[in-house]
């Protein structure tokens, strides 16, 4: 009976020890407590990246939207002014945070080749960040006006 209480005695010691040295350290940011549990009606994704990325490209059509996965599919748009040449966007949403690098944006470009058909053309770099930055933009607009209130 003796050697049992000193064991169980012993036992809850140690389970105090580690337990008492496991808030210890971490300091550098090793440590992180476990994301909240996403509700069931939740999109999976950043809210305000969401509804930027769909107002900023309101002005074209909208092929597919998927809250959860994150996926904007623009379908094709042609700019009345240039009628020779046509867009589409897919932007992918990939962080829950409001955050420049949650985003990806990849532009499409084609060019009317003059047969009624389209051939695929290239798209500058600086198209895909404005609009990159258009959306974050309008994100921090958008959480800012949820802050105010």
């Amino acid at each position: 009976m003796l050697f049992r209480s000193g064991f169980v005695a012993r036992a809850g010691a140690i389970g105090l020890a580690v337990l008492g040295l496991s808030g210890c350290g971490g300091g550098l940011g090793l440590h992180h407590a476990a994301p909240a549990p996403t509700p069931a009606t939740a999109i999976g994704v950043n809210a305000y990246l969401w509804r930027a990325t769909l107002d900023t490209l309101a002005f074209m059509p909208l092929a597919s939207a998927d809250p959860y996965g994150g996926v904007v599919i623009t379908d094709w748009y042609v700019n009345p002014e240039k009628p020779d040449e046509r867009f589409k966007c897919t932007v992918y949403i990939l962080d829950t945070r409001l955050r420049g690098d949650g985003l990806k944006v990849a532009v499409f470009r084609e060019v009317s080749n003059g047969q009624g058909g389209w051939t695929d053309a290239s798209v500058s770099d600086q198209t895909v960040d404005d609009i990159e930055n258009a959306i974050l933009t309008r994100a921090r607009q958008l959480r800012l006006s949820n802050l105010k209130g």
